[in-house]
């Protein structure tokens, strides 16, 4: 098979085994909705600002759980068997497309439960939207690529959250300033500057992982 379709039987297989199990998304879900809840019950008033800073980090944790899964609960025989059928190119593009769709789903589902329990309604709902689309790919290329070099060592979870500690600050803060932006209404092209550094971020991170995989996974 050529690389497209190795692409497309991979992400099949990531589909139907989530919904055979549906571990991430309901256990994401629920992790959500009962922080999001515990939160509007510990804060009597917040201002949107800080709002705003509480959701993304919120998220932050929420795509943690869910993409950390990509290669840390892979058994050994299963890595075996598809390292035997499927180029790591291919496995690697299939993981970080799977996990960038079930992080957006999750990130929409989440923002509307955020908007009708907290009330919180950004001036400019479209850019807010394209943040979020943004914030979910590149939390998904991010923890997809650091996830693979954390299951080839021991303590995988820990040694995760040392090694994305150091990109997932700066792309943070660049997503709590555009959404920001999209909360105080100001005009889209202030917020150009933000969006093209996560295109970039998220260009350069999928670059580094499509370059250095194939070696990581021979090892």
């Amino acid at each position: 098979m050529n690389l497209a379709e190795q692409i497309k039987h991979l992400i099949k297989k990531e589909l139907l085994l989530e919904w055979r199990s549906k571990y991430a998304l309901n256990g994401v879900l629920l992790y959500v909705v009962s922080t999001v809840f515990v939160c509007f019950l510990s804060f009597v008033s917040t201002d949107k600002v800080t709002l705003n800073a509480l959701f993304w980090i919120i998220m932050l944790f929420a795509s943690i759980n869910a993409v950390s899964k990509s290669f840390l609960q892979e058994s050994r025989g299963r890595q075996v068997y598809i390292y035997t059928i499927a180029s790591p190119l291919a496995l690697i593009i299939s993981k970080t497309i799977y996990n960038a769709l079930l992080m957006m789903v999750l990130t929409v589902i989440a923002l509307g439960f955020y908007i009708l329990v907290f009330d919180f309604g950004p001036q400019d709902l479209g850019l807010y939207l394209l943040a979020a689309i943004l914030g979910s790919l590149s939390f998904s290329t991010i923890f997809t690529m650091v996830s693979a070099i954390a299951s080839k060592a021991g303590n995988g979870g820990m040694l995760m959250a040392i090694l994305s500690f150091p990109i997932i600050i700066p792309v943070l803060v660049v997503l709590i300033k555009l959404t920001k932006n999209a909360m105080d209404g100001l005009d889209r092209s202030v917020s150009l500057d933000e969006i093209g550094l996560l295109l970039i971020i998220n260009a350069l991170v999928m670059s580094v992982s499509v370059l250095l995989f194939p070696y990581l996974w021979r090892d």
